[in-house]
């Protein structure tokens, strides 16, 4: 059978009845673009290797349990899937969310002490939770903007590019990611540059 002429519906369809070769051709397509959306989030080569098995390990999963709708569409499927295990991969390394200022200082700035006491590390750890938790509240598309620029260090053309959106898309929801913090920064009284949060 000649693999390279059959759709993506009809591998995917061709694999679900056993056929091996119909993923790896699959595999063959893809492999590249979903490396470099991975790679663009993580830019790590090492790491996107990993991350990239671990896509083509879930997908092969969600096919093998009947659990793959996306009418032939199988592309963006991938990159889907591909994103969100990198973007899961930052929130499972970086046990502290780290937030950049635009003159490079770190919003918590104020609470790196020369001599730690037990007392300034409990309350440098439960600002820090409390930064984590706000978050994970954020709206999904301001949350994985706010990761891949700040955790990822990812330009906003290489956001938009990852997300498939209007690098003004990318920068707006950047904005009311920021400005969702700041809310919430200030109801917990928490410091921050009024400049960088705008209201």
């Amino acid at each position: 059978m000649e693999y390279k002429t059959i759709s993506d519906g009809k591998l995917v369809s061709l694999y679900q009845e056993g056929d091996q070769k119909a993923f790896e051709e699959l595999l063959r397509r893809y492999k590249s673009r979903t490396y470099t959306t991975i790679y663009l989030i993580v830019k790590d080569s090492y790491t996107a290797e990993d991350l990239l098995q671990e896509t083509f390990i879930k997908a092969i999963q969600t096919i093998k349990n009947g659990r793959y709708n996306e009418e032939g569409k199988f592309l963006p499927w991938i990159l889907r899937i591909a994103h969100n295990i990198a973007i899961d991969f930052f929130r499972k390394e970086k046990r502290y969310p780290t937030i950049i200022l635009e003159d490079g200082s770190p919003v918590f700035n104020h609470l790196d002490f020369s001599e730690e006491s037990f007392e300034s590390v409990q309350i440098r750890n439960e600002v820090f939770s409390r930064l984590r938790t706000m978050v994970q509240q954020l709206p999904e598309t301001q949350r994985e903007v706010l990761l891949m620029r700040h955790y990822g260090d990812m330009s906003f053309q290489e956001i938009a590019d990852s997300t498939g959106v209007s690098i003004n898309t990318a920068l707006g929801r950047m904005r009311y990611a920021l400005i969702n913090l700041r809310k919430q920064m200030s109801k917990y009284n928490i410091q921050y540059d009024k400049n960088f949060y705008p209201k």
